[in-house]
């Protein structure tokens, strides 16, 4: 692993050195302009950016700032569970009001909590001061052969990992002034990345794949517009937490999930590995691109998703 290099005067430093500190073993590398990473060979480079800003992503009033850090941390992660991909490193970027500077040990530690979570380190980042907060995470991952939205095939079937609409319930309480039951709240605050479900699925056939941010639906039209194709979803089928219909839990974001097309899998055998879920939903068919969702039998029409400036 390599060692930190030592870092020089300044406010901005001393918050850096008292992460570092704290996250021991889970830092690596950092102190240098630059994160050098070493990619076996017959592997390919997988990098995604993700930021959870406050009033936008969560509310202070909702979440603890440990958990703050893990659940922005998880949601950049997630990006790379979609590829198939192994993580190598995490980058760590804060931007800071100064009435977030007594809370960033356990920002910190919520950071460094996920990142060990998914078997990787933090190799860098960057920290400023601003109006509030925004944590921006940058992952590096390696796969052999990532795994996209574009590849979807007719004659797919359309799998999702675990239960969808726990967030969406805890989101409707919070939002009204109540708290959260134990596990809505608990898949809203404290979201799984799917990764090595994620590096599974990459090796048992799956064709596209991608992770439910914006919610099902929304995230399935991605897949449809990449690939040229249509995909057919039985909301019936839907995997679903205890309290929440079928067609709120097809729009209900930040589930982090994975929804993957493929032949056929195995999927008695997927949850024996690896515990969770992984459940029939549907088909990918020839057509205009889009999404059709049916309801007993008959389509229904459901919202496109979360989008930041619908």
């Amino acid at each position: 692993m390599t060692a930190n290099t030592p870092l020089g005067p300044g406010g901005e430093f001393d918050i850096i050195r008292a992460l570092v500190a704290r996250w021991g073993a889970t830092a690596a590398g950092i102190g240098d302009d630059a994160a050098i990473l070493d990619v076996p060979p017959g592997e390919r480079l997988v990098v995604s950016v993700d930021s959870s800003v406050e009033e936008v992503h969560f509310r202070r009033a909702w979440l603890t700032p440990w958990e703050i850090g893990w659940r922005a941390t998880a949601a950049a992660l997630s990006d790379l569970g979609a590829a198939g991909a192994t993580p190598m490193g995490v980058l760590v970027s804060l931007s800071l009001s100064p009435a977030w500077l007594p809370h960033v040990a356990a920002l910190g530690d919520g950071i460094a909590a996920a990142v060990r979570g998914a078997g990787t380190v933090i190799v860098g980042g960057d920290t400023t001061r601003g109006d509030g907060l925004c944590i921006a995470l940058t992952v590096l991952g390696r796969a052999a052969a990532p795994l996209r939205r574009s590849g979807a095939r007719p004659g797919d079937t359309i799998y999702v990992t675990g239960r969808l609409g726990g967030p969406l319930l805890a989101l409707r309480a919070l939002e009204a002034g109540r708290d959260p039951s134990p596990h809505p709240r608990e898949r809203f605050a404290h979201p799984i990345p799917r990764i090595r479900e994620g590096e599974w699925l990459a090796r048992h056939g799956v064709h596209a794949a991608i992770d439910i941010s914006d919610g099902l639906v929304g995230d399935a039209a991605h897949i449809a517009a990449a690939s040229g194709v249509r995909l057919s979803i039985d909301l019936d089928a839907l995997p679903t937490v205890s309290g929440i219909s079928p067609m709120d839990a097809a729009v209900s974001g930040e589930e982090y999930e994975l929804l993957v097309t493929a032949p056929a899998l195995d999927a008695a055998r997927f949850e024996r590995e690896l515990g969770v879920p992984l459940t029939a939903i549907g088909r990918v068919e020839s057509g205009a691109p889009g999404v059709h969702a049916l309801l007993r039998g008959e389509r229904v029409a459901l919202g496109g998703g979360f989008s930041h400036f619908s």
